[in-house]
């Protein structure tokens, strides 16, 4: 019997965990879902026949080769510093091992031990990255047949939260990593445009977002991401005059979230003397100029961002509870972990909350001697905050990848990412069936 090793049950692996089950009881396969809860993996596994929860402290050399050595495909949900454990473990045992996680440098110095003993690392086989690259890349392939000149690519994605669940004034909730999200879009962005090299430091990040029409959908804002230049060589666009990668948000968010970080509640580089005892009202407080007795906190903080008081941005600083008097209750926190446990509570999804995920592609080429444009967007909502979204496409390419691994049809050895052919065609394919469908329109 072949076995197949998931290290973590968070709550991007629900999806994960139920199609691999799925598919160890139709090949014979055995799963094994590893945490440091193993009440969760238990629960996530639910007393399948194929499979188990189990509890590993991925820390614990020993515990963690023990369990790699018995199986033969890991797949690590762990946070991206830890992969490079588990790979080391996976070369030593000789396992193939993928991710949905960003490759760092550390993985890729791996490359040629992992192709000398023929293994597959596969990274960023999630869903932003993994069906971005995907999906981009099946599009581009497809123009390059038809003899186009690619001019522009631009890539959009967005965890969101579904309109008909949206009930507050960010028009936002978490539907993954909450510690992401509150430290999203720190360093500096950096992408091509019309042949000049562009770079938005943080704290111009989100003043600077456009605007975006998904079709059907309307507008809405997007922000670029850091990496936009990293993928030139390998989606094979080194001489592209315009290249862009970015999120997605709805309408009023990026102005909002800009007045947190000019205030410095995203700063994650220092604690907070006394944050325990302190109320979030003094928190902030603690932010500006000293009062001359005759403005309030929040007339204080308008006036330092340069807005009205009664703006949208300030409704919404007040609605997530930063003027409140309540104490913020943790020991020597930083900033962005005290915004993060604030914003825990304001944005949890509720039990029948249903999460978005929206990814768009816009692409500007020559054909034929005439300028076109193709749009190539997907949409998809969770069904609860259970089985979201965000989970099924994080989880599902993982999952898929997986089973083609397991059935002798992946050939690309080392460390890779998914943008070839073998693993993007049928991958795509298969999330067909799950309602990852791009619709293609022509501007």
């Amino acid at each position: 019997m072949k076995n197949i090793l998931i290290i973590g049950a968070g709550r991007s692996a629900t999806a994960l965990i139920k199609y691999t089950l799925s598919q160890a009881e139709k090949h014979n396969w055995f799963v094994t879902v590893a945490d440091a809860d193993p009440e969760v993996a238990e629960r996530k596994v639910n007393g399948h026949t194929h499979g188990r929860g189990t509890w590993l402290d991925v820390m614990k050399p020993n515990d963690r080769r023990d369990i790699i050595e018995r199986n033969d495909v890991v797949v690590s949900l762990l946070p991206a510093h830890l992969h490079i454990k588990v790979a080391k473990d996976c070369i030593k045992y000789k396992k193939h091992l993928v991710t949905a996680s960003y490759i760092s440098r550390d993985m890729y110095r791996l490359g040629e031990q992992v192709k000398s003993a023929e293994l597959i690392f596969m990274g960023e086989m999630g869903l932003d990255p993994g069906i971005d690259h995907m999906s981009a890349m099946q599009t581009i392939n497809e123009l390059r047949e038809k003899g186009a000149e690619l001019q522009a690519f631009r890539s959009y994605a967005g965890g969101l939260i579904a309109p008909e669940c949206d009930n507050n004034p960010w028009h936002y909730k978490f539907t993954w990593n909450p510690r992401n999200v509150v430290l999203a879009g720190q360093g500096t962005a950096q992408y091509i445009e019309s042949g000049h090299y562009k770079h938005i430091p943080y704290h111009r990040l989100f003043s600077e977002y456009e605007t975006i029409d998904i079709p059907g959908m309307g507008e809405y804002e997007a922000y670029p991401n850091r990496s936009s230049l990293l993928y030139r060589t390998t989606y094979g666009l080194d001489k592209i005059p315009s290249l862009l990668r970015g999120t997605i948000r709805c309408k009023g968010f990026c102005e909002a979230w800009n007045a947190l970080v000019q205030i410095g509640l995203t700063d994650d580089t220092y604690p907070i003397i006394g944050s325990k005892k302190l109320t979030y009202h003094q928190l902030v407080d603690g932010y500006l100029r000293r009062n001359d007795g005759n403005s309030t906190l929040k007339e204080r903080v308008a006036d330092m961002l340069k807005i009205e008081k009664n703006s949208e941005v300030m409704k919404k600083l007040e609605w997530l509870g930063i003027f409140d008097r309540s104490k913020i209750g943790l020991s020597k926190a930083t900033p962005a972990q005290i915004l993060q446990h604030l914003l825990e509570q304001k944005w949890k999804l509720e039990p029948k909350d249903k999460d978005m995920i929206i990814m768009q592609h816009e692409f500007d080429y020559k054909l034929n001697g005439k300028q076109e444009s193709l749009v190539s967007t997907m949409v998809l909502k969770g069904n609860d905050s259970v089985d979201t979204a965000m989970s099924r496409l994080v989880g599902l390419p993982l999952g898929i990848f997986v089973k083609l691994i397991m059935l002798g049809k992946i050939k690309a050895t080392g460390v890779n990412i998914p943008v070839m052919e073998e693993v993007y065609t049928p991958v795509l394919k298969e999330l067909e069936d799950y309602g990852v469908v791009f619709k293609e329109t022509k501007k």
